[in-house]
């Protein structure tokens, strides 16, 4: 089977980049792939993978030899502009690694000066809604309220199929789009144990000055506050008269927010390290080191973490927020004391299914909650080291590179066998609409750019 691939690759600092660079190695045993990216890449850059197109070579390469199958992986970030014209025009299996889109796709026609189609496809996307709405959007006033107006009907009607990561947020569109078919793909990681070069962590230690006996919390990704950051150095420093620690942030920080100057405001710098953007290596390195992981979102886009899942591959207790897209984790629910309620899915006695693998910290007393969480995984080595091994052992079933491939397979067979839907003109263009739109301003317009032609 032939197929095109659209997504972002290294060295793009995307998490979706990364992903696709560690799947399709897996996919290639099995298909012909052309990897499409914005602007093409060498094979130098790609880790072993075949030279990336750049994206304009698309459309005369399926002309003259029509792929089986299109796939795009998309997310609400600015690395997948490039694919939104091909994917409205081009039906495929779409996955949809985020299902809140409006922060991307606003910003990108509006930067381009495109108003007039937001308005559009905010009206396509939301029928329902208030249309002065999208003009709070033009005038980039929505803040947070972006996320009550996801923008993701327009992909999920291109599609001959949507493909995301968690069984909740697949019920909830199929519940929302009940015309459109949905498949859930398992999300795997590679094994970071493998990656590894210092698989005891002392080396890393050394590298930076941390003491055996200090405890290392490490959060992996985009230093933000989005990744609760504040609430972490707020945690931690509960703990700066009683107990050794060092906070490793592993990542780029944002131009928004400064990890140095709040840890300062909180007495803790000295205890803090930020690493900037390390390779695959130096960041299995950092979880070998870690005893306890955070791995905390919110605002959340029921994105499916894949730093948390290389915390669970590397046998790490973590901390994560108690989002509904994580229910189906058997996880220690902490609601401001250390007495856990053992939540969703149900223990069974005498059995490790349904032991919790996390501790899992409730939005509505997340400062208690966390402090008394950190405190407790910093004192309790046995609780970590059983939180680890189950962690591991739910990673090797559930999060697996050979699960989400196989995944993968049983999903592009289904996509392939499905015909394309039809959308309106106003969202599949045939690319002469700015020509019409100023020849017809002059009065002029050539029988061929009279009428559209999808």
């Amino acid at each position: 089977m032939n197929l095109a691939f659209f997504s972002p690759l290294p060295p793009e600092k995307s998490g979706i980049a990364v992903y696709s660079s560690e799947l399709l190695p897996c996919l290639l045993k099995d298909y012909n792939i052309d990897i499409y990216t914005e602007g093409g890449a060498t094979a130098d850059s790609l880790s072993g993978l075949p030279d990336a197109l750049d994206a304009h070579d698309f459309v005369w390469k399926h002309a003259q030899n029509p792929y089986d199958l299109t796939i795009y992986q998309l997310g609400n970030a600015a690395c997948h502009d490039y694919m939104w014209p091909y994917l409205t025009r081009y039906s495929g299996l779409v996955v949809l690694h985020d299902s809140q889109l409006h922060h991307a796709r606003a910003r990108a026609l509006i930067n381009d000066k495109r108003q007039d189609q937001y308005r559009r496809e905010f009206q396509f996307n939301h029928k329902n809604a208030d249309v002065t709405v999208a003009e709070l959007g033009i005038q980039g006033i929505l803040g947070d309220l972006t996320y009550l107006w996801p923008m993701v009907r327009l992909p999920v009607s291109a599609a001959k199929l949507v493909a995301v990561h968690n069984p909740l947020v697949s019920q909830k569109l199929q519940s929302t789009f009940p015309e459109q078919s949905f498949e859930t793909i398992h999300m795997g990681v590679p094994d970071p144990l493998l990656q590894a070069k210092d698989v005891t962590g002392q080396l890393t230690r050394k590298k930076f000055g941390i003491a055996p006996d200090d405890i290392i919390f490490t959060a992996i990704g985009g230093i933000t506050p989005e990744k609760r950051v504040p609430q972490i150095l707020r945690a931690l420093a509960t703990l700066k008269n009683t107990l050794p620690f060092r906070l490793v942030l592993v990542g780029n920080t944002a131009s928004y927010y400064d990890p140095i100057a709040d840890a300062q405001a909180h007495g803790i710098a000295e205890r803090i390290i930020v690493t900037g953007y390390v390779n695959d290596t130096e960041l299995a390195d950092h979880l070998a080191a870690a005893d306890v992981c955070f791995c905390m979102r919110w605002p959340s886009s029921n994105e499916t973490s894949a730093s948390w899942l290389r915390c669970l591959a590397a046998g790490k207790p973590t901390i994560i927020t108690d989002l509904e897209t994580l229910v189906h984790v058997p996880s220690l629910i902490t609601r401001g004391t250390w007495t856990p309620s053992h939540l969703s899915p149900a223990q069974t006695d005498g059995q490790e299914a349904g032991q919790p693998i996390a501790v899992s910290i409730d939005l509505l007393d997340e400062d208690r909650s966390l402090a008394i969480a950190t405190q407790r995984l910093a004192i309790d080595s046995s609780l970590r080291r059983r939180l680890g091994q189950r962690a591991r052992n739910y990673w090797t079933v559930e999060h697996s590179m050979k699960r989400m491939t196989s995944d993968y397979r049983r999903t592009i067979e289904s996509a392939a066998a499905r015909t394309a839907p039809t959308l309106a003109a106003n969202f599949n263009p045939d690319g002469t609409e700015q020509a019409r739109k100023l020849l017809s301003s002059f009065g002029v317009l050539p029988d061929f750019l009279s009428a559209h032609n999808p």
